[in-house]
């Protein structure tokens, strides 16, 4: 549906220059839900911009729906946009206008006649569950409101794609996660392909099929959800999982971790591959080793187990061993050591330090 090929953007010229998109290549597919996450200033604003030719490229190709909108006029660039709805972080709407005067808005611009404008915003407003809301302003609604006749008045033109551009940052956990809902049901009623810009590990955990991981405007990471995050290459993806589970002791954790519990404490990850789970219990029985779990969380990524344990494990030292090898067959295992004679913290773990200054960091380019 959207291919970027080799795509750069770069704002001003000379030593002042910034380059916010950085040589990327990238594929959306049809029908999916498409998620690009980023802390502040990593070029996925940008990018995304680049899609409706609200930016336009400094080099390369962007191609929407079979259309290379890199080589269009303005005139031609206004039947490309018609067909892409935006969603925006702080809503956007016309005080002065009713909500279903917002939603009407675009159908107006695109010459809809009135009955069919009225007969279309009763549509969207039912969809997005706010029919009883028509007649109201938007100093009226919650944010979460605002947020859902943002999303109505961007569907108004039955695109094909909408960009939700951080459209869950200015709301709390629970609002979140209604708007998430909705969009999701947007992506499956009816068949639009959505791309998610967010500096939030939860949003992509929530509804994305696939995510791309930004970082000084070049695409670092990207694949389907699970695989990103089971097995995270880059250290900024590692750090944006750390901010959502938090399912591995810091180093300060660790310490504390340490002084309570003087064994031997290893970190099991808890993944499912090929369709197999990681059974820690069934292998502790094996090898003849007692545990006991003193860390951990475990949730659920596109219906499939996801996070990991930290476990204190008592048992011959040998048998040990062979419990660590054994388990290393099918996941991640870090061997933490005891307390008398630690072997270090876990590197995934320490990256949440880093991840902590940034949380909450949204914008840039």
């Amino acid at each position: 549906m959207i291919s970027f090929r080799d795509v750069t953007k770069v704002f001003g010229s000379g030593t002042g220059a910034v380059c916010a998109v950085d040589s990327v290549t990238l594929d959306i597919q049809r029908g999916e839900i498409f998620s690009v996450i980023g802390y502040s200033g990593a070029g996925k604003s940008t990018l995304v911009r680049l899609v409706n030719a609200l930016e336009t490229v400094t080099s390369g190709q962007v191609v929407v729906d079979g259309q290379d909108i890199t080589a269009l006029g303005e005139s031609e660039l206004r039947q490309v946009r018609a067909g892409i709805g935006m969603v925006f972080q702080q809503f956007n709407l016309m005080k002065s206008r009713t909500v279903a005067s917002n939603v009407a808005y675009p159908l107006k611009v695109a010459r809809w006649s009135k009955e069919r404008r009225k007969e279309r915003v009763a549509e969207l407003l039912e969809f997005v569950g706010l029919a009883d809301k028509a007649r109201a302003y938007p100093s009226q609604l919650s944010g979460g409101q605002k947020q859902r006749v943002g999303i109505a008045r961007a569907l108004a033109t039955q695109p094909a794609i909408l960009l939700a551009d951080e459209a869950t940052s200015a709301l709390d956990p629970d609002t979140t996660q209604d708007v998430l809902a909705l969009l999701k049901r947007v992506n499956q009623e009816l068949g639009v392909t959505i791309v998610v810009i967010t500096h939030e590990m939860d949003v992509v955990r929530s509804i994305a099929d696939r995510v791309a991981v930004m970082e000084a405007g070049r695409v670092i990471e990207h694949g389907p959800v699970y695989d990103v995050f089971a097995a995270p290459r880059e250290r900024a993806t590692q750090r944006f999982i750390s901010t959502t589970l938090r399912d591995r002791p810091s180093p300060d954790a660790l310490e504390r971790l340490r002084h309570r519990h003087p064994g031997r404490m290893i970190t099991v990850a808890v993944r499912e591959n090929d369709g197999r789970g990681v059974d820690v219990t069934a292998a502790l029985r094996e090898h003849g080793v007692a545990g006991s779990i003193v860390f951990g969380g475990i949730t659920e990524i596109d219906e499939r187990p996801f996070g990991s344990l930290t476990i204190e494990v008592d048992g011959d030292q040998a048998a040990v061993d062979a419990l660590i090898a054994d388990l290393r067959r099918s996941t991640d295992v870090q061997d933490l050591g005891t307390r008398e004679q630690p072997l270090g913290d876990d590197p995934l773990a320490s990256a949440h330090v880093g991840a902590a200054r940034d949380v909450g960091a949204g914008g840039g380019p």
